[in-house]
């Protein structure tokens, strides 16, 4: 028999201290984060004036970006993220939210996310918290390293000649205007390891002191890692090595790495009749050491993803939104624990 009692005054708070006893992460990245400092970045979402004042007044737009934070940190859908607020304890006080308190619903979230993506405002959400690292002492420092990451995205069902017309930038002859506006048109596929994937990637350049994101960028999933370099170098950092895997190794990209003052730390890979000396083996290991802290930051954000990262969005546009605010979502979270280090 199920035993039930009438909860106490105190029943909720005593609920919730035990979480923070428990280690509740979500009320560490609370204490750590100044949220206002995104706050005149945020209000250009808003920026157009209502129509009318009658209906109930909008969310607050800190409020909505910390509700798309917890979608980047868990990988959550609209829908998702909604029942999650609804249910969860924590989420629920990570938002100074009570158990009575208005709820956006996923269509508001969705369209909060849109507006967001539509004016690039996570370009400059980024860049505001990356100025916020450098005040906190967190700047570039010991070098970079770049790397990519493939981020999935929802399989499209096109015929061959379809995709044939989408890569030549041209939308398939009889395609209705709603089944168009349900297709991906910039999503590509590409072969890893000998295994076909489908979406986006998230290219980055991560500092080798602090491993924290210090420049993005996202593309189709058919891009090689190498064009897209020389964007993601940080002049900032304090040390002028650059680490990166065989994949961005090529007489170019070293003789750009030196014009621009770099010192290149790049995997070297051995060819037909030409295989790598012990030495060069050896190099590669040194300089390995120092390259899979990239591979840890790709870990830290599929970790939370269940091991699996999907844009459920359409156009490049939106995956570029998603994908940024994940960047920054880790960025989040690694100055949390960085702090609490320190202290």
């Amino acid at each position: 028999m199920l035993h039930t009692h009438q909860p106490g005054l105190f029943d909720l708070e005593e609920r919730l201290r035990q979480l923070r006893q428990e280690g509740d992460p979500l009320v560490r990245l609370n204490e750590a984060i100044d949220w206002e400092i995104f706050r005149p970045w945020l209000e250009m979402v808003r920026d157009k004036e209502r129509k009318s004042n009658a209906g109930r007044p909008p969310f607050d737009e800190v409020l909505m970006f910390k509700i798309l934070v917890l979608k980047s940190l868990y990988n959550l859908s609209d829908d998702a993220v909604e029942f999650q607020i609804r249910d969860r304890l924590s989420f629920m006080r990570f938002l100074g939210l009570g158990l009575n308190g208005r709820v956006p619903d996923a269509k508001t979230i969705w369209l909060f996310q849109e507006q967001l993506s539509t004016l690039g405002i996570q370009d400059e959400l980024f860049k505001r918290f990356d100025l916020h690292l450098t005040e906190q002492g967190f700047a570039a420092r010991k070098g970079q390293i770049i790397d990519a990451s493939i981020v999935k995205a929802p399989r499209q069902r096109n015929t061959r000649e379809e995709n044939e017309q989408i890569k030549q930038g041209e939308q398939p002859e009889g395609w209705s205007e709603p089944k168009a506006r349900q297709k991906d048109l910039d999503a590509r596929w590409v072969k890893k390891n000998g295994v076909a994937h489908y979406g986006y990637k998230n290219h980055i350049s991560v500092d080798a002191g602090n491993k924290l994101i210090r420049n993005w960028a996202v593309t189709d999933a058919s891009v090689h890692d190498s064009q897209v370099f020389e964007e993601l170098l940080d002049p900032t950092n304090t040390r002028a090595d650059v680490w990166a895997d065989s994949a961005y190794r090529s007489a170019e990209k070293l003789k750009q790495l030196a014009e621009l003052g770099y010192r290149e730390q790049i995997q070297r890979k051995g060819v037909r009749g030409r295989p790598l000396t012990k030495r060069e083996k050896q190099g590669n290991r040194t300089r390995s050491r120092v390259r899979s802290r990239c591979e840890h930051v790709f870990g830290m954000q599929s970790m939370r993803a269940g091991g699996n990262l999907v844009v459920r969005t359409i156009g490049i546009v939106r995956a570029r939104c998603k994908i940024g605010l994940r960047n920054l979502a880790y960025n989040l979270t690694r100055f949390t624990w960085l702090r609490q280090r320190c202290a």
